[in-house]
């Protein structure tokens, strides 16, 4: 009888909920690692880095964008045939190619 007493009367944490708590810990690390890995598999690691850069995204195509960073500012262009107000889209006005000897070549439309 004794026994069944402590039982009852024992002072561990039965709080159903507490579960969460560790399920919740458990998303936010997986959360995190996904990110990681995202950013490691798109090649993005510029984004975070202290140095300015500028990337091209689609070359070529109607979807081109350009991206560039400067200091803590991240500017895109996109590239379409209509004039904007804002100043931040463009056209495309020519080709420039990269020759084997590292030489470019710009090509006027």
């Amino acid at each position: 009888m004794k026994r069944k007493r402590k039982l009852l009367t024992s002072t561990e944490d039965n709080d159903p909920l507490s579960v969460l708590t560790n399920l919740f810990d458990v998303s936010m690390v997986f959360a995190v690692a996904l990110m990681v890995a995202l950013v490691a598999r798109y090649k993005m690691n510029e984004m975070f880095s202290k140095d300015d850069f500028t990337m091209v995204k689609n070359p070529g195509s109607q979807q081109m964008e350009i991206i560039t960073k400067r200091g803590e500012k991240i500017e895109t262009y996109k590239a379409s045939n209509e004039s904007s107000e804002t100043g931040n889209r463009g056209k495309r006005v020519g080709v420039a190619y990269q020759m084997e000897n590292g030489e470019i070549i710009y090509v006027p439309e």
